[in-house]
């Protein structure tokens, strides 16, 4: 299903056969009035998508910035309060008027929230608009093996991937192995670990080697892990930094070194069993 990472330009096979690129613009707290010049940026750079969400308040900034470049692949998301099969329905109606997409490469459900019992119906949701041709492929965010286990028992449709949180202080294997069991893609927010890791002694020294910043040794350590990442700036150095991955390769002692750095308590965000929203 995967193939591998070999410059900025490669794609990842999604098990529905479609395909997106291993590094994406994350547009979190990305200022409303500043996406659309962001994306511009991103793009003249090479970047080839982008991620969004209803939280974040700036699709329309993203479709501002995408609308001479409909090759780019858009990702957006379903958020909490409009869970539901009917207000699924209506919510990306919303979020595709806003990114001035008639179809959007891929669309997640952003939290399970599982106590409002309601992230099947909106999966069921996604399945309709993905038959009806406004979503290319779907998946979820932040969905723990239970979440997935239940969507796809109820359904039959396994999603084509699932963003979590992930970085060398939380890599979430466990969940990771699930994910490869059933050719679902393994895609990092947070990879950089809100840049908790960039001053970890251990990375230092490693990127020291490879002549590289801190954060292209993490984000390169996720590519060779097949763990496709979003990594956000507004920054044009920091985003040319973050995709010039692809005139190194980290050898197999390092990447052990960078497996130690995984925490028991490395999480940094929410907790999808209790994510207080």
């Amino acid at each position: 299903m995967i193939h591998k990472a070999t410059e900025a330009s490669s794609r990842i096979k999604l098990r529905d056969g479609h395909t997106m690129p291993w590094i994406g613009l994350g547009v979190w707290q990305t200022p409303a009035d500043q996406t659309a010049e962001v994306v511009q940026t991103a793009i003249e750079i090479g970047y080839r998508a982008v991620d969004t969400a209803r939280l974040y308040k700036n699709e329309d900034g993203v479709g501002e910035g995408l609308s001479s470049h409909p090759d780019i692949f858009v990702t957006t998301k379903l958020w909490n309060d409009e869970q539901g099969y009917d207000s699924t329905l209506r919510a990306f109606d919303e979020s595709a008027r806003r990114l001035k997409r008639d179809v959007v490469d891929l669309y997640l459900i952003h939290w399970p929230m599982a106590d409002k019992g309601l992230y099947v119906e909106s999966w069921k949701a996604l399945i309709k608009l993905r038959e009806e041709g406004r979503i290319k492929s779907i998946g979820v965010s932040n969905f723990q093996e239970e979440h997935l286990e239940r969507i796809i028992d109820e359904t039959g449709e396994v999603p084509v991937i699932n963003q979590i949180e992930l970085h060398p202080f939380f890599q979430q294997r466990k969940l990771r192995e699930f994910h490869k069991r059933h050719q679902i893609v393994t895609e990092a927010w947070r990879p950089l670990g809100k840049g908790a890791i960039l001053t970890d002694s251990t990375i230092v020294k490693i990127a020291e080697t490879y002549n590289k910043t801190p954060a292209q040794v993490i984000l390169r350590w996720h590519l060779q892990n097949d763990i496709a990442v979003i990594p956000k700036s507004v920054r044009a150095e920091r985003m040319k930094e973050n995709i010039a991955l692809f005139d190194f390769e980290l050898k197999a002692e390092d990447l052990a070194k960078i497996d130690a750095l995984d925490r028991v308590d490395g999480r940094m965000g929410p907790d999808p069993a209790n994510p207080q929203f």
